[in-house]
């Protein structure tokens, strides 16, 4: 069953040259069940990665683009008056889809971020006092430009905690940025490519995640970093508990990819930073960088004992 997450990872590999890590943190992401947050400078690839994984998973994909005049109502959808049927009629908008691209999401104002806030967290969406279900599986993969970036907004930290997982996927190397220049156009390869994976295939992975065991003194060593978040005062604020719950469940979807029926203290190590460097504030960096805490966070990992 995760073999075929191999396959895809493999795949979307031809497409986003010289990523192998990125690409398997971000399927780390999907598999068990939460959403990604790319920051990078603009034209790295992280477009063509949230495209090329819908499409070898067969998800159904829409694209949003982020800027400072989007409504809530561009989000969520907006009910219209249809003569015809003499009442308002719901038009759903670009979330009601299993992958949405939420691109430059930083690039809109809070009320606007705001919209995806229930969607993310419920996978639901009540507009007009009624709730509407998303489809299953709902996956966003937002990015973001850095915040020193002229016309960003910030996410807030509540916003923040929403991802599981934020990569940066950084400049290719010499190899890999000569394959792209002398290589096909990216997006008429996206076109080609074939289905790797089928949806409810993805759902039963998931399903298979939670019979992966962590015994007693793999969650000793998970708290033991929560707590150590909290009292070396790197941080001005320590892991949430639902920052170790994802950095759990994150953990057992990387030991399942590595082909084991148990989460081991380096699956932990694996996905620490990825999970929780966006949500933890160093308390001298300049700015509070996620850079900052990752490297931080680093140091952390080394100061507590296995």
């Amino acid at each position: 069953m995760f073999a075929k997450i191999h396959a895809v990872a493999q795949q979307v590999g031809q497409i986003v040259v010289g990523k192998e890590t990125q690409i398997r943190q971000s399927l780390v992401c999907l598999l068990a069940g939460g959403h990604l947050l790319i920051e990078d400078v603009p034209g790295v690839g992280k477009t063509t990665l949230a495209h090329a994984l819908a499409i070898s998973l067969g998800l159904q994909f829409n694209r949003l683009q982020f800027t400072s005049d989007l409504l809530p109502a561009d989000v969520v959808g907006i009910s219209i008056f249809d003569r015809e049927k003499n009442g308002f009629v719901f038009h759903p908008g670009p979330v009601f889809t299993q992958v949405l691209l939420a691109d430059e999401i930083n690039r809109a104002t809070p009320k606007a971020q705001s919209a995806l806030l229930e969607a993310m967290e419920e996978r639901q969406v009540t507009a007009d006092g009624v709730t509407r279900d998303l489809p299953v599986p709902f996956f966003v993969i937002a990015t973001q430009n850095p915040t020193h970036q002229v016309g960003t907004f910030p996410l807030p930290e509540s916003q923040l905690d929403r991802f599981l997982m934020c990569l940066s996927l950084g400049y290719p190397d010499a190899a890999a940025e000569r394959a792209l220049l002398m290589g096909d156009d990216r997006r008429s390869m996206l076109k080609s490519l074939p289905l790797a994976m089928q949806p409810a295939e993805l759902l039963a992975a998931r399903h298979a995640l939670r019979q992966i065991h962590a015994a007693p003194a793999l969650i000793d060593y998970l708290q033991a970093l929560a707590q150590a978040s909290r009292q070396n005062g790197m941080f001005a604020e320590g892991m949430s508990p639902r920052a170790a719950i994802a950095l759990l469940q994150a953990a057992r979807a990387w030991a399942a990819l590595e082909g084991r029926n148990h989460v081991i203290p380096e699956d932990v190590q694996a996905v620490l930073v990825p999970v929780c460097a966006h949500r933890l504030r160093p308390v001298k960096a300049a700015g509070g960088t996620v850079l900052a805490s990752r490297d931080l966070l680093l140091q952390l990992m080394k100061s507590v004992g296995v």
